[in-house]
């Protein structure tokens, strides 16, 4: 149900293009706790358009130091994931970090008063996983529409440029879901004396699927083992004044001087049925998962031993996506989550441009093939031209999907989230048919030799075989019509077969049997 609006006399609330706007504060989604739903184009006119408002420093974030490491498998949690990083105790994972504040901008001092962003890259060999959080594991907002508008209240008052209190506190005072993360931030750890020594949380819920097709619901934490230890105002008020770089200064010495940092990496478990139990909406980012309920399972070990050597190609332009997901490891109907999957995406395509992944840093340590081609700064990864970039094809060795990747589909009370087979129980000739018949003698004529002339520069039989194939399905004289046409275009150019093999192509092709590829 959506919330009352403020009681405040104002003008209408518009999109971009002029339309009212109903409602402000929740997405469109499907049942009570997701997932959202492609057809909520003002949220993603909201969220799209808050990509773009700053050039070129991340929007949120902008304040960042990074590092390399290894992640190092401890403890067998196969029987949950299909993930190969999580495959074997000992395993070794290359990975990258960009520990970050979240409202600064990029000069803003590191001991300042501010959630910190936790951002992990794993380098898999089954391609790149993101794991996208925060110093906390809650968040001040549970729905993506907020998020903009949040940030915006932690940012500059757009008259006076000014940090303003009224903004911050005004939002807070609206949005009461805030009270846990706020008192988190204003608590003790609200200020971490290096990023060495704060925890790192996956925040959100994800879901991790078995190799039988077994999905839980699941919670990372990074446990950092230098031990917590966080400033008073006063200390961090003494530190800015003389370092306003005092958390990228310590995490560069650190790993220069050899004192690689390490932590301990956990997961909580909740099963579908334990989630339809518990008394509070596990997907919801506002909440975390009682530890008494959901016990820690440890998982592996995360060390940072290596700078980078350049920090505008390495950290700068370091681009995490939760989105960034690997077979074994996957979302959950978290409504934030769910908006982030879209939302830092497109910021990088945005802020970097459609070729970030080219980037060293970006780049997966696996083979890319994809039907992504072209855009601007492209071609670092030279993927050839061996094969089309579309798809379908039946060009032989143009990559093809493997349908044993698939994720199960997600029960969600009345609704069931799967892919859903777009060519099932329709029927693709009957109107095609019915078009054809209202043509008169000389209309069908025109259309069979203009497809004759189309067709005629098809060089390969087996894509002529297929379309001859539709045109008998929707109506037997107009495929004969169509294969007699082709068949002497194509001879009069010297390039086709008879029309007899052709009609013995048409009759071996069973009933249905053309509109498979």
């Amino acid at each position: 149900m959506a919330t009352e609006p403020t009681k405040k006399n104002g003008p209408l609330l518009t999109t971009a293009d002029g339309a009212p706007i109903a409602d402000q504060e929740n997405s469109l989604t499907a049942g009570p706790r997701g997932p959202l739903l492609m057809q909520d184009v003002v949220l993603q006119e909201q969220m799209q358009r808050f990509n773009r408002e700053r050039v070129p420093e991340r929007v949120v974030h902008a304040k960042g130091s990074g590092a390399y490491g290894t992640f190092t498998v401890t403890n067998d949690i196969s029987k949950y994931t299909r993930a190969a990083m999580f495959s074997e105790v000992g395993k070794e994972t290359e990975l990258s970090i960009r520990f970050s504040t979240v409202a600064g901008e990029r000069g803003a001092a590191d001991a300042e008063r501010d959630p910190r962003g936790f951002a992990v890259k794993f380098y898999t060999e089954e391609g790149n996983w993101d794991l996208v959080g925060n110093n906390t594991p809650v968040f001040f907002v549970r729905d993506p529409y907020k998020f903009a508008m949040f940030i915006h209240s932690q940012k500059r008052h757009p008259h006076t440029n000014l940090r303003d209190a009224d903004m911050q506190w005004d939002f807070w005072s609206l949005c009461p879901e805030s009270l846990h993360q706020v008192t988190w931030l204003f608590g003790d750890r609200g200020i971490p004396k290096t990023y060495r020594h704060m925890n790192g949380y996956g925040s959100h819920t994800y879901s991790l699927i078995n190799a039988e097709g077994e999905r839980v619901w699941v919670k990372f934490h990074f446990k950092t083992d230098q031990g917590i230890e966080c400033l008073t105002n006063e200390e961090a008020a003494d530190l800015i004044a003389q370092d306003r770089e005092s958390h990228q200064r310590d995490l560069w010495e650190a790993i220069d001087n050899g004192d690689f940092p390490t932590w301990t990496a956990y997961i909580q478990v909740m099963t579908q049925e334990q989630a339809a139990e518990v008394d509070y909406n596990p997907f919801d980012l506002t909440k975390v998962w009682p530890h008494g309920d959901f016990p820690l399972i440890e998982v592996g070990k995360l060390e940072l031993n290596r700078n980078p050597n350049n920090y505008h190609h390495e950290v700068e332009q370091a681009a995490y996506n939760p989105s960034s997901l690997v077979p074994g490891i996957g979302p959950s109907p978290d409504k934030m989550l769910q908006g982030r999957l879209m939302s830092y995406q497109d910021a990088h395509l945005y802020r970097i441009g459609v070729n970030y992944r080219d980037l060293r840093v970006n780049r997966p340590r696996t083979e890319v093939r994809s039907y992504m081609r072209d855009g601007q700064f492209g071609g670092q990864l030279d993927e050839g031209t061996g094969h089309p970039n579309y798809y379908p094809n039946s060009v032989e060795g143009a990559p093809r999907p493997d349908p044993s990747y698939a994720e199960p589909a997600w029960h969600l009370g009345d609704v069931t989230v799967e892919r859903y087979n777009s060519r099932e129980d329709h029927d693709d000739f009957s109107q095609a048919a019915a078009l054809y018949h209202l043509m008169d003698e000389d209309a069908k004529e025109r259309l069979v030799q203009s497809l004759a002339g189309a067709m005629a520069g098809v060089t390969r039989q087996e894509i002529i075989d297929r379309q001859l194939g539709h045109f008998d399905n929707v109506d037997e004289e107009y495929g004969r019509r169509v294969r007699e046409a082709v068949t002497a275009a194509r001879n009069a150019g010297g390039d086709g077969q008879s029309l007899d093999a052709a009609m013995a192509v048409r009759d071996a092709v069973p009933e249905g049997e053309a509109q498979r590829d």
